[in-house]
């Protein structure tokens, strides 16, 4: 049996050591030994994953600022948590920020807007105080001092 067999049957039985082997096959530049079809699934898996990573944060800080802008009645209260929840995702976002990840961000600005447009009205009881697309920039959501003026 050859190895890129050997590999293949051992992302089926035991992924860390197939990840090892892979791994150790690139750095060897040992090309016909790959297992082609599972490191093109797992890279493809990769990169959805962290691109939902990011959406959830950027998600998660849309969700606050429209919180800290709008939801007066809870804003004495809740400011300073709303506030250093904004700071901690945009750290986390920032962090693994590239410009490949920057522009799906903006590309899906507006889907992720609405998504937490939906949670926010739940959670606040409010349909109509909240502007129906995103009043920020991607620019402003990102910068780790930036906050709205309070309406």
């Amino acid at each position: 049996m050859k190895i890129t067999n050997d590999l293949a049957s051992l992302y089926e039985i035991e992924y860390d050591q197939w990840l090892e082997q892979t791994i150790k096959v690139l750095k060897q530049n040992q090309w016909e030994k790959l297992d082609k079809d599972h490191l093109i699934e797992e890279l493809e898996e990769l990169s959805r994953r962290e691109k939902k990573t990011l959406e959830r944060f950027l998600e998660q800080i849309i969700r606050h600022l429209l919180l800290l802008q709008y939801w007066h009645t809870e804003y004495d209260y809740n400011a300073n948590h709303w506030q250093a929840e904004i700071l901690s995702f945009r750290t986390q976002l920032n962090e693994d920020l590239s410009k490949n990840l920057h522009n799906h961000l903006q590309e899906n600005q507006t889907i992720i807007y609405e998504k937490a447009l939906k949670y926010v009205r739940q959670k606040t009881g409010y349909n109509t105080s909240f502007p129906e697309k995103c009043p920020y920039t991607l620019e402003q959501l990102l910068d780790i001092n930036w906050l709205p003026e309070n309406n």
